[in-house]
């Protein structure tokens, strides 16, 4: 799995990277598929920053989610619920559809 994590308008700190990097690694307990993820972190504004992540996965459709709150880490944390929610549903919805046994009326 390929994580890239990008800055718009800034640098990030090295300490910020590790843990943006650290987090969003976790998400492949909820999917196996996950082929790359990228995360940037828009600085135009410092006093609200800005998290996107875009999460490609084998067989799904790209998971994207954007957030801005009064730091990093807390919009990092925010967007990570939301694309976790996306995939958890996206799973639900696959393995929901799998041939579920139906008891048959005779």
């Amino acid at each position: 799995m390929q994580v890239n994590v990008s800055a718009r308008h800034g640098h990030l700190k090295a300490d910020d990277q590790e843990i943006i990097t650290t987090k969003v690694e976790k998400l492949r307990r909820f999917f196996d598929r996950i082929n790359a993820i990228e995360v940037t972190v828009d600085l135009e504004r410092l006093d609200r920053p800005s998290v996107e992540i875009n999460v490609s996965a084998e067989h799904a459709p790209d998971f994207v989610a954007a957030t801005e709150s009064n730091s990093v880490v807390s919009a990092l944390d925010l967007t990570l619920d939301k694309v976790e929610q996306q995939i958890r549903k996206h799973k639900e919805r696959v393995t929901e559809h799998k041939g579920g046994q139906t008891p048959r009326h005779s």
